[in-house]
């Protein structure tokens, strides 16, 4: 992604879809610190209870391999082929017309891709082919004199843009529903993309999901709405007012009315959540069954490991990485990319940028927070020949790589490995968990 974008747009939807050949990562920083301004949260969410010490087998571990304890803010989460890819993690959600929940207003939706490097909801329109239609379009937009014309959004990402209406639904997760929220509604078609959303260059990203095999993206990570910076002027390529179908405007937003992460508009469990995933062994596995976990502190099964580490997130949802002397300060944690994604001039590459190495390297970086609010940790990983892997027919694997380079090389994403036999907690900025208060990742 060009330089320029880099200061329009808050990372949402770092995916890298290797196998596809792009890199789906929205890496520009103009949210700023995402919609935290907006953010109603501001509670202590102090458990009653006292969490099991590290390693007992009990629920406040964050490496146990014990099944974890279950609860109405959970929902299933997986790693299979039936994507057609590997290291995709997948959950189900059903959406609705605002104020419903049955047939025909209401369409489940299978393989959302689970990404805490995105923000808000963003479904293809082919995954919601009867429901799109009926969906309320959101209008209002700041600059809009009228009021009534239809908003669409236009995201930005590494290798291209998305490109799609701005519509409300309920999101209904597990049992939990973030009612009436702004989502995308990618390539559905209703207006004509305006030429400074293509400037980005790459093409419509709407129709890589077909690629990767997946309905869409469930952008979760630490931050309520997308773009800060939406809310005081009107950003190139981002948010637009459209009157007629072929003449869409650049606008400022209001934040509730910007694409929402739906997590945070959750009447309870709404402060972050857990991904929990079992370790997978170095030659792959088949597939993998783990736990989305909503909110943090606020049941016995998210309490917060009294010796977590703990990385405080910028404004931009980032932290730093150090790799071979270089630094990288645009450093996320990702269950949205299927590998570790950064650049290594000296590891060998395949034809999809996946890195294949003779033999396995065991690697070391250290990560740490920008503002240097902790002390840097030391993290090991494992990169194994891609090509090796991939021919034995396993979905879930720790030790893909694959070279990714943004613009100015500031970027390195722990993507899905990393999650592999960890509990890894997000809490969204302004939300407080204990005495902590987001946005920060913890492990």
């Amino acid at each position: 992604m060009k330089k320029q974008n880099m200061n329009t747009l808050k990372k949402t939807l770092r995916v890298v879809a290797a196998l596809a050949g792009l890199a789906l990562c929205a890496c520009g920083g103009g949210s700023s610190s995402g919609n935290q301004g907006s953010n109603p949260m501001g509670w202590d969410a102090k458990p009653a209870w006292t969490p099991a010490p590290p390693g007992s087998g009990g629920s406040g571990s964050s490496n146990n391999s014990s099944t974890p304890a279950t609860g109405d803010n959970t929902v299933p989460v997986r790693v299979d082929t039936s994507t057609g890819n590997v290291n995709r993690l997948l959950a189900s959600i059903k959406v609705c017309v605002p104020g419903t929940q049955g047939a025909p207003q209401c369409v489940t939706v299978d393989n959302m891709l689970v990404d805490t490097g995105s923000t808000g909801v963003r479904i293809s329109a082919r995954a919601i082919r009867t429901l799109a239609p009926v969906l309320l379009t959101q209008a209002g937009a700041v600059d809009d004199k009228i009021g009534s014309a239809p908003i669409a959004e236009c995201a930005p990402f590494a290798s291209g843009y998305t490109w799609g209406s701005v519509k409300r639904a309920d999101i209904t997760i597990g049992s939990k529903t973030a009612s009436n929220i702004p989502i995308q509604v990618v390539s559905d078609g209703a207006f004509t993309t305006p030429d400074d959303c293509i400037a980005h260059g790459g093409g419509d990203l709407g129709r890589s999901l077909d690629v990767m095999g997946v309905s869409g993206i469930l952008g979760i990570d630490n931050f309520a709405g997308d773009s800060l910076d939406a809310l005081t002027k009107a950003v190139p390529g981002l948010y637009y007012y459209c009157p007629t179908q072929n003449s869409c405007v650049s606008t400022r937003m209001l934040a509730s009315k910007e694409v929402t992460n739906p997590v945070s508009a959750f009447a309870t469990d709404n402060n972050g959540m857990v991904i929990r995933l079992p370790a997978v062994p170095a030659t792959g596995q088949a597939s993998v069954l783990g736990q989305l976990v909503f909110g943090v502190g606020t049941q016995q099964n998210n309490a917060l490991p009294a010796n977590a580490t703990v990385i405080a997130l910028d404004k931009y949802g980032t932290f730093r990485t150090q790799y071979k002397g270089q630094v990288f300060n645009e450093s996320a944690i990702d269950s949205g990319t299927l590998g570790y994604a950064f650049p290594d001039n000296a590891i060998p590459v395949s034809v999809n940028g996946l890195y294949t190495p003779t033999s396995t390297l065991e690697l070391t970086a250290t990560i740490e927070p920008n503002n240097g609010s902790s002390a840097p940790l030391q993290m090991p990983f494992s990169i194994d020949n891609a090509n090796n892997l991939l021919a034995s027919g396993n979905a879930a694997f720790i030790n893909l790589g694959q070279y990714f380079s943004n613009s100015d090389d500031n970027m390195f994403l722990w993507g899905l490995p990393f999650f592999y036999g960890r509990d890894v907690y997000n809490v969204i900025g302004n939300a407080k968990a204990g005495k902590l208060v987001g946005p920060f990742v913890a492990f």
